[in-house]
């Protein structure tokens, strides 16, 4: 008899954890390594923010909250979606999760029955479709290449949806590609939904603040507010204030959902930290300076980056208009043989190759549902941007 559940097969081990797992080792055992596989701001976490932590701390805010969150984050949340998104959410219809990505296992294990679909477009975030196979639903990918941005059409998405369709997974903007749906967009997906009332649409803003070249952020319900009842709206703190180890997402939705996944919460994690849920009413209410100041540096090292990218040969880079990503085609390398004489069949060939030989740490495509590409992270110093760039091109100029 197996000791693991059946289900345990249905999903695999995070692979960019893996490639920053293995990145860590080689580090540790004394090579020279640039990381540019981890999906977290590189700055430390705003120093108001880390003084209210502090200052929970010291006057004995380190008892249990509500599961669904203190009330002075729910409103805070409530607030942030009103100021920033226009969206008219009441605390109780707010839930705060131990990340964002507990708030996606929560809807998902509340909702589906087995043979529910799940519209999720490809390259897609590693987690999607494993957290939709674990509460037994079934992922339907929707490809999406750099020809059309990386973005679904409505058309695309109107021949996905079948009767067993339960939800729609957005990612916007989009971790692995950095691409971003413009409001017009938005609506031409939203006018296909509108359509299909048994569709549901899970819409994760977390890289919202982090867009660039003037880009302007929306969100679904923001575009076609005749959807509110069947949407979550996702976000967090993570991405935006560098607060990834600190594990605040949050969402809004109908009360009835945000009441199911209060109810299966409180039966798996209860509340998340009372410490970080105070800081992250700091985050949410207080100066948005360092934000500012983080996006604009992001905005620098990607476009050094896709400069430097471009310049390797049998690589293209799109230029993204959001998140801390870009998302290359390696497929011009693809097929010859590297100076340490590797021949490079796959993407995953490619970055496995390109961290033995030059010491840089990325992430195959393949992990992402999309073959033929990799994913670099540009939340790093300039400096160390610089250096891997002129590896990457060093370890494409070298091949034969």
């Amino acid at each position: 008899m197996s000791l693991t559940a059946e289900r345990l097969n249905k999903i695999s081990p995070s692979q960019t954890i893996a490639i920053s797992t293995k990145a860590r080792e080689m580090k540790a055992a004394g090579r020279d390594i640039i990381s540019l596989s981890a999906g977290e701001p590189d700055f430390p976490t705003p120093r108001n923010i880390k003084d209210a932590a502090i200052k929970a701390i010291q006057e004995g805010q380190t008892l249990y909250t509500d599961v669904a969150g203190t009330p002075a984050l729910r409103k805070a949340a409530a607030a942030k979606f009103a100021r920033d998104n226009h969206l008219d959410y009441k605390p109780e219809e707010i839930i705060v999760s131990t990340g964002g990505k507990q708030v996606i296992f929560n809807a998902m294990v509340a909702t589906l029955d087995k043979g529910d679909e799940v519209i999720i477009p490809a390259p897609c975030w590693v987690s999607y479709p494993d957290i939709v196979s674990l509460a037994d639903g079934t992922p339907v990918t929707i490809p999406a290449g750099p020809n059309q941005g990386f973005k679904i059409t409505a058309e695309q998405l109107e021949a996905a949806i079948t009767p067993k369709t339960k939800w729609l997974m957005l990612n916007n903007p989009c971790n692995p590609t950095g691409a971003a749906y413009t409001a017009e967009e938005l609506k031409a997906l939203t006018d296909v939904l509108l359509r299909h009332p048994h569709v549901w649409i899970f819409t994760d803003d977390i890289y919202e603040k982090l867009v660039y070249d003037g880009f302007k952020f929306a969100t679904i319900v923001e575009v076609e507010p005749k959807l509110r009842d069947r949407t979550v709206t996702m976000n967090g703190c993570s991405k935006a204030y560098a607060m990834t180890g600190w594990r605040i997402g949050f969402a809004g939705a109908p009360v009835a959902l945000t009441k199911a996944m209060d109810k299966l919460q409180s039966q798996s994690t209860s509340n998340t930290s009372s410490i970080s849920q105070a800081a992250a009413v700091e985050a949410l209410n207080g100066p948005q300076d360092d934000v500012e100041s983080m996006r604009q540096a992001f905005e620098r090292r990607r476009d050094l980056v896709v400069s430097m990218l471009n310049q390797a040969p049998g690589i293209h880079c799109n230029t993204p208009e959001g998140a801390f990503y870009v998302f290359p085609s390696v497929t011009g390398c693809l097929g010859k043989t590297t100076k340490g004489g590797k021949l490079l069949n796959t993407d995953e060939d490619f970055v496995l190759a390109l961290l033995e030989e030059e010491g840089v740490a990325t992430v195959h495509g393949s992990a992402f549902l999309f073959p033929g590409y990799m994913r670099i992270s540009y939340a790093a110093s300039d400096e160390s941007l610089k250096e891997a760039c002129t590896r990457i091109q060093r370890f494409c100029q070298g091949l034969h």
